[in-house]
């Protein structure tokens, strides 16, 4: 590939990978491979000049051009060109190049009546300078034209200078097609590399929720045990106080007041700690029948600590059941609410809305926090980006959770405005595919 076709691939997204760790490696290793292109290149052009001298052997005023013009054009194309590269641009470098090798061609085929073997040089150094795009083609177009002129002007045959610029051009568009095709691979296997890495970064999240649900499970498990014990003790109290005859004015209220207060208290300790230990435990990876309402009640439960400062408002229309992972979809709920509750002052509002639509279900969580910029909502599924503070979030949730709908055959919308909140709308089928990602 010549200096211009190098420069794209360089300012490609392949620049990233070799401006990556190891990058200066991979920067040598192109280098090292110009650099032995440009020795067969010059092995070639060697013994051609060498087969040339030989058929002039004898001829003492020809040779002497033969060897003089070969070696000129041997150290213009491995020392110059390196120096030219650093002050002009490829496509300047390889202009001059190839009107270097244009008059050294001219030069040797005037001395040697443009015998047959030089004409060898015209398709040598359009193989040598293959590439894709205008330019490079008009760039052979010139150094096709300057050298049949002025080898016609000096008396070469017309079929032979035809017959090799034809075998030039050929060669040279079947190498452009051939450059374009590796071009076509090289983008392929990026988009290969690019989504074995998505699938490495989504595998290394899995892993990260697997071991947080099983903590989860097991915290979930050890506040069960102690707090069974607390509402069979407080019940137990409750119930000896409420049957109690002579029972002190200063007791009532206990009995009246604190003590089911306590109870509700108490149930909802439960309740939080029977939704989280379902939530994290685990499950078979097939879809299952359950109620949506029920999944979105479980996840304002789960929310609810974060959502303390708002006033919480939902309306659950009628969805009735539907066919998923509800573990998943509880996932994605409770970042979304987790998100809109820390987006929002003290004293605002979070409202959850859920409804059918034909044979799908849609779930809004709607708040009037501050709201999001173009940018933000740009990269606002992108893994590890996050706008909050360092050590508050990873940027992962969100990514997660896009994922996660997507695997159901949904898709998430956002609206937001700066200053006016943010609504995220999850649209799911009524019945998620069975393949998920």
């Amino acid at each position: 590939m010549d200096r211009e076709n190098r420069s794209k691939s360089i300012s490609s997204p392949m620049k990233h990978e070799l401006l990556a760790p190891g990058g200066a490696t991979a920067l040598a290793d192109s280098e090292q491979a110009r650099r032995a292109v440009q020795r067969v290149a010059g092995m070639g052009a060697c013994a051609v000049n060498v087969s040339l001298a030989c058929a002039f052997w004898g001829q003492w005023r020809v040779v002497p051009i033969i060897v003089s013009v070969g070696l000129v054009l041997t150290l213009f194309n491995t020392l110059a060109v390196d120096w030219l590269s650093r002050r002009l641009s490829s496509l300047g470098v390889d202009a001059v190049r190839m009107g270097a090798n244009a008059i050294g061609v001219c030069i040797v085929g005037i001395a040697t009546q443009w015998h047959v073997l030089l004409w060898v040089f015209v398709p040598y150094n359009m193989f040598w300078s293959f590439g894709v795009g205008r330019w490079i083609r008009l760039r052979m177009v010139l150094y096709l034209g300057v050298v049949n002129t002025v080898a016609l002007l000096t008396g070469a045959s017309f079929s032979i200078a035809l017959a090799f610029s034809l075998i030039g051009a050929i060669g040279y568009v079947v190498s452009e097609r051939r450059v374009e095709m590796l071009r076509g691979a090289m983008v392929q296997l990026e988009n290969a590399h690019h989504e074995m890495r998505r699938m490495h970064e989504r595998a290394l999240k899995q892993e990260h929720l697997s071991s947080l649900g099983l903590l989860a499970a097991g915290v979930a498990h050890e506040i069960n045990n102690p707090m069974s014990f607390v509402t069979s003790n407080v019940g137990s109290l409750l119930r000896d106080l409420k049957e109690e005859k002579a029972l002190p004015e200063v007791m009532r209220e206990y009995v009246d007041d604190v003590l089911p207060a306590t109870l509700d208290g108490i149930r909802r300790v439960n309740s939080i700690v029977a939704d989280l230990r379902r939530f994290s435990g685990g499950g078979v990876d097939r879809n299952m029948d359950y109620d949506f309402n029920a999944e979105v009640e479980m996840g304002l439960r789960l929310a609810q600590v974060q959502l303390g400062h708002v006033q919480v408002e939902k309306e659950l229309g009628e969805v009735g059941r539907v066919v998923g992972h509800p573990r998943q979809i509880v996932q994605v709920l409770v970042n979304l609410m987790v998100n809109a509750g820390q987006a929002t002052a003290p004293g605002g509002r979070v409202r959850i809305t859920t409804r059918r639509e034909g044979e799908q279900v849609l779930v809004a969580v709607r708040d009037t926090g501050a709201g999001m910029s173009e940018e933000t909502k740009r990269r606002l599924f992108e893994p590890f980006f996050t706008t909050k503070p360092p050590g508050e979030g990873v940027g992962l949730g969100l990514s997660v959770a896009y994922g996660i709908v997507r695997a159901h055959g949904g898709h998430i919308d956002v609206e937001s405005e700066l200053g006016k909140g943010t609504v995220f709308t999850l649209a799911l089928p009524r019945v998620a595919p069975v393949a998920r990602v």
